[in-house]
């Protein structure tokens, strides 16, 4: 059964699942019934805000942030503590610390990736950047800080590189992951310049960066050469990690500090370069991503125009293409790195958001596609939420 999507109030029933949807040119609240055939639409929130993130407290299931920039306004974060009903602007957004005197500082383009503390830090979020930099909230994201040493490190600028050196639209800190079990281990990945570690609460960091490899005839020894797309850790086993990389799909078993490239598996003609990647909520084998097409210049759309995701049930020794529903030719989008993600239902949910402006959901773990909303801007990030008090 297709989806259904209902503009009018009328006709609104209780919200199940929530998905927040971030564009070039603003944010909307995607309401689904128990069964994800029926929708509604709230918003647009913001509209004409560039919204590259908008994410949902887990801690008290209300607070939204969403990391903006507006041509007047420069980077900012907006929060609400009502399910997107009113919006305050954050008192102090993210903003790297003056440089000194007789010295070249660097200044927040935009803020590009939002996550919540730790369960025990109520309150706790950070935010990563572009240019590169770690930021953290103590007052639920009224306020920012530079967190950690490492924006104003010597060695880890150098990492960093320059704007010139990062990716189309700007070099970006991303992937910000706090471990469940422990609020003081952190990881962090930026592109350029790979992926981090730290255990002792962000005082100091380590890369993370064996087994990966780099664009041929460059240093994969040097962190400034890494460009890991999107990290993510398994919910139920936290010892493991995902990740999609400019140079392939790997995964790290701790306590190895050495990843495994497990997308040689997939079809040579699809290869596997993409940007995002889904974990299943509760099952670490089980992943998804959406390839693009990697070859010569880079265009960054769909292999062949055909689009599809790709899932593995096995940690990545073997790869199902999953397109039912999916255009069959002609289809020159890609699916951007925080712009596909998965619910917690039976079976899980999975979503994602297209550059041509498209929203598709699969209700049975990506055998059947279908497209809920068209139309939309540039969608830069998908996220999805079950159980929202108050939000019908």
């Amino acid at each position: 059964m297709a989806s259904e999507i209902d503009q009018g109030a009328a006709q609104r029933g209780p919200t199940s699942v929530l998905l927040l949807v971030a564009t070039r040119k603003g944010a909307w609240l995607y309401h689904g019934d128990a069964t994800r055939q029926h929708w509604w639409v709230e918003g647009p929130h913001f509209l004409g805000h560039i919204i590259n993130h908008l994410v949902l407290d887990p801690r008290d299931g209300r607070t939204l942030l969403a990391a903006a920039k507006t041509g007047h306004l420069g980077p900012t974060v907006f929060r609400s503590t009502d399910l997107g009903r009113s919006w305050q602007e954050a008192a102090r957004p993210p903003a790297f610390a003056p440089a000194p005197e007789g010295q070249g500082g660097r200044s927040v383009d935009h803020t590009f990736w939002l996550t919540p503390g730790h369960a025990d830090q109520p309150g706790v979020w950070y935010a990563g950047t572009s240019p590169q930099g770690l930021f953290r909230s103590e007052d639920g994201g009224v306020s920012w800080a530079p967190f950690s040493p490492i924006n104003d490190d010597p060695q880890y600028r150098k990492w960093m590189g320059t704007v010139q050196d990062g990716t189309p639209d700007g070099p970006k800190l991303h992937s910000i992951i706090v471990d469940p079990r422990d609020a003081e281990h952190l990881y962090f990945a930026m592109s350029g310049g790979g992926v981090h570690e730290s255990g002792d609460g962000g005082r100091s960091f380590a890369p993370l960066l064996s087994g990966i490899e780099v664009v041929e005839g460059f240093d994969g020894s040097d962190p400034t050469f890494h460009d890991p797309h999107c990290v993510r850790l398994c919910p139920t086993n936290p010892d493991r990690l995902y990740q999609q990389n400019h140079c392939g799909i790997y995964r790290l078993d701790r306590p190895s500090d050495t990843w495994q490239r497990i997308g040689r598996a997939m079809p040579a003609e699809v290869g596997d370069i993409g940007f995002p990647m889904v974990v299943h909520p509760r099952d670490a084998n089980a992943v998804w991503v959406f390839p693009m097409d990697g070859t010569s210049v880079w265009p960054r759309t769909s292999p062949g125009g055909k689009p599809a995701v790709y899932g593995t049930r096995d940690g990545g020794e073997s790869w199902q293409r999953l397109d039912a529903g999916l255009p069959a030719e002609q289809a020159w989008w890609t699916v951007k790195r925080q712009a596909m993600t998965a619910d917690s239902a039976d079976p899980v949910g999975l979503y994602f958001g297209t550059t041509s402006g498209e929203l598709w959901m699969s209700g049975d773990e990506g055998r059947q596609w279908t497209c809920i909303a068209a139309h939309l801007p540039e969608i830069y990030a998908v996220e999805a939420a079950m159980g929202v008090e108050g939000a019908s």
